[in-house]
């Protein structure tokens, strides 16, 4: 993925990870559209950058990424990356009978928002020089979260699919896989204050740097999210949910 002169688009950009990358990407001299359900916080993210653009999107909403995909490209035809980024993390408690609506908004949020999208945007980004598909999934893909387990499954799915993506797209499209650590965002309540979360820019930094690299890794992993992404090649998957159940 180049660093510049791209145009970027990104879900979940109202907040956390997604706006901060906006905003570095933008600063890199890229023109950049963040998309989200709160038009508060796309404006506050947009705000000062001249070509930092937003636009409205429930990635959740089947109907409403068809219409979306073609605006977007109709007013950003020089579009040539995807950053599939948006997601929700909804704390669930497996051991009894409960309802599933938070469960289900999940998977269309955090699984089948970057598949629709993708599939909607594709045959655009085929026809663009230095296209990439960017999909952010969690060091929780490889160890799951107990209270989380519904997110951390969605996670691996989309590790599993952005793997197929690539081998796909192979010389077409680039496709890299963002996979954080814990960062403090406001993700879920209070995380981004929560000690043995890495700090929001730390994060930013050593991912960006990462990016940079040429070629680009198929992976950006921070030191951080290492033993979680090497788990099971290592043997420690068991103890790691264990830790993470204490959490």
């Amino acid at each position: 993925m180049k660093e510049t002169g791209n145009t970027i688009l990104i879900t979940g950009g109202s907040s956390g990870i997604g706006r901060e990358y906006a905003r570095r990407w933008h600063d890199a001299g890229n023109t950049v559209i963040v998309a989200a359900r709160s038009p508060d916080g796309l404006r506050e993210t947009a705000e000062g950058r001249e070509n930092l653009h937003w636009l409205e999107l429930d990635v959740a909403d089947e109907a409403q990424i068809g219409t979306f995909a073609r605006t977007v490209v109709e007013r950003f035809p020089e579009l040539n990356v995807l950053v599939n980024n948006a997601g929700i993390m909804p704390f669930e408690d497996l051991s009894g009978e409960r309802d599933l609506t938070d469960a289900e908004k999940v998977v269309a949020i955090n699984l089948l928002g970057p598949i629709r999208l993708t599939d909607a945007l594709i045959a655009h980004l085929k026809t663009r020089e230095d296209a990439a598909i960017v999909n952010v999934s969690s060091g929780l893909a490889f160890v799951p979260l107990p209270k989380a387990p519904t997110y951390s499954a969605t996670k691996a799915a989309l590790h599993s699919y952005t793997m197929t993506l690539r081998k796909v797209l192979e010389g077409r499209v680039e496709v890299i896989e963002i996979v954080p650590p814990g960062v403090q965002t406001e993700l879920t309540p209070g995380q981004s204050t929560r000690d043995g979360y890495m700090p929001l820019d730390d994060f930013i930094d050593e991912s960006m740097a990462l990016l940079r690299r040429q070629p680009t890794p198929q992976e950006i992993c921070v030191e951080q999210v290492r033993a979680f992404r090497n788990a099971e090649a290592g043997g420690k998957t068991a103890e790691l949910i264990d830790m993470l159940a204490q959490r």
